[in-house]
């Protein structure tokens, strides 16, 4: 019999600002068995709703950069002035237990995870449905400023530029369609031949 445990793998989900990515993240964690959401490391300030370890691992500047130093990032980026990190601990202990763990970064924390471990990584890209419909969310959030909501557009446009990186690319026009289309991704990879465990041992006993 097959030994159906499998290796873990990482679901990269990258997408600007805007385009829904946070929503879908945690309908996915809520909908889906053995899927969980990897907590960053970040050096801006803790909103009034977040929780310290739960949300991030809330650390200032000089607490980041000893981690950089100390090499326990698996990737880490500067985005709107303030720093993010993938702990790799997190990360390997994870997919090495054959849990499932979705990665909410931008295109450059993708390029370097990927550069780590490539083998064990599914970058999915969410585009919004229109440049205004993206211009409409962004506007409507009450923590913006002007400045801030300019400056969010010009890195979205950036963000959007690098989307043919990205393995899988969904067009974000309804939340529960975008889910259903990553549990469909994320079942197709686990049954990739290098992450089933036991498929060898099955396979020389089938020969």
């Amino acid at each position: 019999m097959l030994d159906k445990s499998n290796r873990g793998l990482v679901l990269i989900i990258s997408s600007p600002s805007g385009a829904g990515k946070t929503t879908i993240c945690k309908k996915l964690i809520e909908e889906v068995n053995n899927l969980n959401l990897s907590v960053s490391v970040t050096t801006r300030l803790k909103r009034s709703d977040e929780v310290d370890g739960k949300d991030y691992f809330f650390r200032s500047d000089k607490e980041f950069d000893d981690m950089v130093k100390q090499e326990k990032f698996l990737e880490h980026a500067k985005v709107f002035d303030y720093s993010y990190g993938t702990l790799k601990s997190e990360i390997d202990t994870k997919i090495i237990n054959g849990i499932n763990v979705i990665v909410d970064i931008d295109w450059q924390g993708t390029r370097q995870i990927e550069q780590h471990i490539p083998d064990d990584i599914v970058k999915i890209f969410i585009l919004p449905p229109s440049i205004k419909e993206l211009e409409k969310r962004l506007g409507a959030r009450a923590t913006e400023s002007q400045d801030s909501f300019k400056k969010r557009m010009s890195e979205a446009r950036k963000e959007i530029s690098h989307y043919s990186e990205y393995d899988f690319i969904i067009i974000n026009e309804d939340i529960q369609e975008s889910v259903n289309k990553i549990k469909t991704i994320l079942y197709s990879e686990s049954l990739r031949r290098h992450r089933q465990v036991g498929l060898k041992k099955f396979v020389d006993n089938l020969i």
